[in-house]
């Protein structure tokens, strides 16, 4: 017979990674890190809780134990829904440096997803033109449509907007 850490270790080990990640994150888009198995993974969130082992905040979003539940970053949270969109294509993915929220890799492929803030388009068309010829293919996270023609640096792909429910929507330049 087998116990129940051996059925849903997988999934444990699962969340408390995206936790530890992207501290913040909504318990919505931990269970969509495990499609067909949200039920599973919302229980795995109480029993985490219980354990002391996550914290959830009065917003449900979570927080390893021993960090102080605050606020999260924004850009974070949002490029954790972009990501959401790849999901069942990602290989691996882990939080980058600013402006990069997410690399990850999907079909053999490196993917970035750079959030340019409103406000931060030159600082974020200068950081990501400093030595970043590194031929990742770059998906650019901006608060309004309008930011759109102000961006320009190597690797872009394409841009998108995040929506407060998590929908995102993409927009390529014409």
């Amino acid at each position: 017979m087998r116990t129940r850490a051996e059925i849903y270790g997988k999934e444990a080990a699962g969340l408390l990674r995206a936790i530890s990640l992207y501290p913040g994150i909504l318990g919505e888009q931990l269970c969509r890190f495990h499609p067909g198995k949200e039920d599973v993974a919302r229980n795995l969130l109480a029993h985490l809780k219980r354990q002391g082992r996550a914290v959830e905040t009065d917003e449900g979003r979570y927080f390893p134990y021993g960090v102080d539940a605050h606020t999260p970053d924004a850009g974070i949270g949002q490029a954790v829904w972009v990501l959401l969109d790849f999901a069942d294509r990602v290989e691996f993915h882990v939080p980058g440096d600013f402006p990069v929220q997410i690399v990850f890799f999907s079909g053999g492929e490196l993917y970035e997803i750079v959030h340019a803030a409103l406000g931060q388009e030159d600082l974020v068309n200068h950081a990501m033109g400093l030595g970043r010829e590194g031929g990742s293919r770059r998906i650019v996270l901006v608060d309004e449509p309008g930011q759109i023609p102000t961006l320009e640096f190597p690797g872009i792909i394409g841009y998108c907007t995040v929506a407060s429910s998590g929908k995102v929507r993409y927009y390529k330049k014409q």
